[in-house]
């Protein structure tokens, strides 16, 4: 593996998995200094003798790995002039070796994100030469010595975050001249802060957060410390702020939030001119008049959360309070604060989320609402407001047009975060798009207007005195994932248009004076029935009372369109058609059916296992009310399957068990007994056109099998219920992969994305072209690729899509795709075609190249696909690539599939490639490709 010539050699981002080996040579002194293997496939006990050749070694980086049992302390031995050792985000167990002790030239000791435990043993602080010494995410325990501590007199970074350390910080810190950074966050450690403290001149980080921490900070001496961060949040401080912190004149971030603090702030706040966030919630000062008068000095705050103190206090009134021109980020929630809302805050420009919420604000919602250009978040929930809902409130520009909110700094960011369910199927990356007026005295009606807040995510407008119906522009917030109406005075139906929420994953209408149907289908299919008590009047499969068939749904005058009811015409002519034909066949299998076959099934409740190649065969059955299930020979404990076996698999279809949502229906996680894992995809049901879908799903796949496709065990009808039943894929989507996992082991290299690339390729390659009849998947993105333990890359939901003859171009659709996905030809016509898949595949190279999503939520991004055109219209082909694959050896390789992505983002889909040229070009990538178009 090694060169006797090579003084540096990096090989991390690979896929490398098999052991390092020793060299067996006459001459074992190499000359390596530097070997970096991180971020590979490595596993078990780290091979420390093939360290044996390498004794000149300098720098060792093993992180990201697999690496397993203890840490590999003879490294020393065998390299002793190593300075730097990076073990981090591995699986290493065990205490640490006091055999460190013996690395004498050691500056840099990195192990976070492991397994060990035990105490940091005392001989380890022999190695005096340590600069860094960094074991955060660990089981570590025991405390800090300071006998011990005071050895390192050369560290520069301490961090023991998110351990089991316990006792006090010892006052020998303070001899830790050069020390910059101390973690100590998320441990057991109480007692007082060592007033020595303030003798590490040096000291920019401090993070001390969620310990047990008592005592009045005024005992250290922050005057002479250069601090940027300091986070003293989660404990139990007293006091008042200390004077000699306003003399840290460069600090950008200072939380106090969560602790016992009173008093006011000194003048000296203004000093702080480089204070860009400042979180003191949870506390007990006063004067909140005062402290805004003070802290708008601080001109470049952009993040400032006051809650829970002041309490009882009035909130400041019209133009008493300016400034603040840059905030972008104001709670006052929680105090509780009385006054109307004042009209200052209709100054800060910039404001992007507002939590009033939790006080004792009387008067109505404001006029000049809608003046604050950027807002997205306004929380002014339980207090006593009043009044209409203003018409202004429903034009708010963030809300109503693009999700353009400027993306907030996670590092400085500890706002009041809104979690939603486990069931919550689109990942955001930052905070929802909020309305929230729930628990106020609100009456009126809800206005129509509603419908222009497209881009909410969340909408609360409970327990007030609201009334009248609910309107069915509601329906037109396609991103909505939180709807409560629930305890007003709300009359009418549930618009059943609401149904085309397809993200909505928490509905609640209880307690008002609503009737008639309950919607079903979609999201509908998953509410319980405590979305709905409270409604005599309702009814529907979910609730006591089923509906009587002489209810009619009301829909608006305006959606009965030309077109609406044109497909009313054609859909009874042809759905009648189609009753007459099945009829038609049913009897002709009353007639030809076996006197065998007529005890078949006593239990209409059981499952019947059938073979892929008989799926028309048996659609007659379907249609009688038979239940079917279809699994594959030799999967499994069985190959039959019980549609209680599904239950219990899915415990009853939990929503904590729903892994995904697709169009059509929502996906759950199902375990059988025996321990192996299934997918089960619940169609939504009860409605004509889903189960014409569902049978052909079940006719695709029965005929389209490939390796890069999702494999299907079987399917099941079971009353209203239409089943799919797919192997469990280990590894998730490749959306979840590219956006969604942030620590380093969830990396993705390029020759894994280079390898997912090529097998969706080859699976959309098939059912454009093999499978017979061909299909058009109509919504290729990130989340429909999945992954398995290999990273090997299956084609999704393909069976969904409307099926074409062998040498049709196109298939007519109602709904086409996902947002940041969908071909511009797309919003002319609605019709799906093979070259709008390749324009959706040619965003998800995009996705794999750069590492942004198509477009970004709560952010001021482009859309990728006019980011990545503006970018190489200026040159900057680079630049696109995702900075952390960029340098890895791989550049050329990216640029020429970036070639490859832009041909099939072509707004002419005459001039996209075909998914035949693609797969060809990928799998030549090495080469200079050209696509001929």
């Amino acid at each position: 593996m090694f060169s006797s010539s090579i003084i540096v050699l990096d090989v991390s981002f690979n896929d490398l998995t098999d052991p390092l080996q020793e060299r067996q040579s006459s001459n074992p002194d190499l000359p390596l200094q530097v070997l970096n293997i991180s971020s590979n496939f490595f596993k078990g006990q780290f091979p420390s003798s093939a360290l044996g050749v390498m004794k000149n070694l300098v720098a060792l980086n093993a992180s990201n790995n697999s690496f397993t049992g203890p840490m590999p302390s003879s490294v020393c031995n065998y390299a002793p002039s190593i300075a730097m050792l990076d073990l981090c985000s591995n699986k290493f167990s065990g205490t640490i070796s006091p055999d460190f002790a013996n690395c004498s030239m050691l500056k840099v000791l990195k192990a976070g994100h492991n397994n060990l435990t035990g105490a940091l043993p005392h001989e380890l602080f022999n190695a005096t030469s340590l600069e860094q010494l960094s074991f955060p995410n660990n089981d570590l325990q025991g405390m800090l010595d300071a006998s011990n501590l005071v050895k390192l007199t050369n560290l520069i970074i301490l961090d023991l975050g998110s351990n089991g350390i316990s006792g006090n910080i010892p006052d020998s810190i303070g001899q830790l001249s050069r020390l910059e950074e101390l973690h100590l966050d998320n441990n057991l450690m109480s007692g007082e802060l060592p007033s020595a403290l303030g003798n590490c001149t040096g000291l920019r980080y401090i993070t001390i957060r969620n310990n047990s921490f008592t005592g009045d900070l005024n005992r250290v001496n922050f005057t002479q410390l250069d601090l940027r961060t300091a986070d003293f949040s989660m404990n139990h401080f007293t006091g008042t702020v200390p004077e000699s912190i306003y003399a840290c004149s460069n600090i950008v971030a200072l939380r106090l939030a969560f602790n016992e603090f009173h008093g006011q702030f000194s003048p000296s706040i203004a000093n702080l001119r480089f204070l860009s966030f400042l979180s003191i919630t949870n506390n007990s000062f006063t004067n909140i008049t005062d402290a805004l008068q003070k802290l708008k000095s601080c001109s470049n705050l952009t993040s400032l959360l006051i809650g829970t103190n002041f309490k009882g206090e009035t909130i400041p009134q019209d133009q008493v309070i300016d400034g603040f021109g840059n905030l972008q980020v104001l709670t006052i929630d929680a105090c509780p604060l009385v006054g109307k809302i004042p009209l200052w805050l209709s100054q800060l420009r910039k404001l992007e989320m507002l939590d009033l919420s939790n006080n004792k604000l009387t008067g109505p919602i404001p006029s000049w609402i809608n003046t604050l250009q950027l807002l997205f978040y306004l929380d002014i929930s339980n207090n006593s407001l009043a009044g209409d809902i203003p018409i202004e409130l429903m034009n708010m520009p963030m809300i109503q047009y693009e999700k353009n909110a400027v993306r907030l700094d996670p590092k400085f960011l500890e706002l009041p975060v809104y979690w939603t369910p486990t069931r919550q199927y689109r990942m955001l990356n930052s905070f929802p798009i909020l309305l929230n007026i729930g628990y106020n005295s609100f009456t009126g009606s809800i206005p129509p207007e509603i419908g222009q807040l497209k881009m909410l995510d969340v909408l609360n407008f409970s327990s007030n005195n609201l009334s009248g119906q609910i309107p069915w522009q509601i329906s037109n917030l396609t991103s909505l994932q939180v709807l409560d109406l629930s305890n007003n005075q709300l009359t009418g139906e549930i618009p059943p248009t609401l149904s085309d929420l397809h993200f909505l994953s928490i509905f609640n209408v209880s307690n008002n004076q609503l009737e008639g149907h309950v919607p079903n289908g979609w999201q509908f299919d998953t509410f319980t029935n405590s979305s709905y008590s409270g409604n005599s009047k309702l009814c529907g499969p979910m609730l006591m009372f089923q509906c009587n068939s002489t209810i009619t749904h009301t829909i608006p005058v305006k959606r009965r369109n030309k077109k609406t009811i044109v497909a009313l015409g054609l859909g009874v002519f042809f759905g009648g058609l189609a009753i007459l034909l099945l009829l038609a066949r049913l009897l002709m299998s009353i007639r030809t059916t076996k006197p065998a076959n007529r005890n078949k099934g006593n239990n209409n409740r059981d499952i019947e296992a059938t073979s892929f190649n008989s799926v028309s065969e048996h659609l007659c059955d379907m249609i009688k009310g038979s239940v079917l299930v279809m699994v594959p020979r030799g999967k499994g404990e069985s190959n039959n399957l019980t549609f209680n076996d599904i239950l219990k698999a899915t415990n009853n279809f939990d929503q904590q068990n729903i892994i995904g949502c697709g169009g059509n229906g929502l996906v759950y996680r199902a375990e059988l007994p025996c321990g192996s894992k299934l997918a089960i995809k619940k169609l939504n049901g009860e409605m004509c056109l889903m189960e014409r879908e569902f049978t052909a799903e079940v006719e695709a796949l029965s005929m389209a099998q490939h390796e890069n496709l999702v494999p299907l065990w079987g399917y099941c009808i079971q009353g209203s219920s239409r089943l799919l039943i797919y192997s469990f894929m280990e590894n998730g989507s490749l959306d979840d992969w590219l956006h969604n996992k942030d620590d380093a082991n969830s990396f993705l290299d390029w020759p894994t994305r280079l390898k997912i690339a090529k097998g969706a390729g080859r699976g959309l390659s098939y059912i454009h072209n093999t499978c017979k009849p061909h299909i058009i998947h109509r919504d290729v993105k990130s989340s429909n690729i999945l992954l398995d333990r290999e990273f090997n890359a299956y084609v999704a939901d393909f069976g969904l899509a409307r099926l074409i003859l062998p040498y049709d171009t196109h298939v007519t659709t109602e709904l086409v795709g996902t947002l940041g996905y969908i071909p511009p030809e797309y919003g002319q016509a609605w019709v799906a075609t093979l070259r709008g898949d390749i324009y959706s595949f040619g965003v998800v190279l995009l996705e794999l190249l750069t590492g942004k999503r198509p477009v970004q939520v709560l952010t001021k991004s482009k859309e990728l696909v006019q980011w990545v055109r503006e970018m190489r219209s200026k040159g900057k082909d680079i630049e696109v690539l995702d900075p952390a694959l960029r340098g890895r050896g791989h550049d050329e390789q990216m640029l020429n599939v970036l070639e490859v992505a832009c041909k099939c983002i072509n707004h002419n889909p005459g001039l996209r490639p075909t998914i035949q040229e693609v797969v060809s070009c990928l799998d030549s990538v090495d080469v200079n490709l050209q696509v001929q178009t």
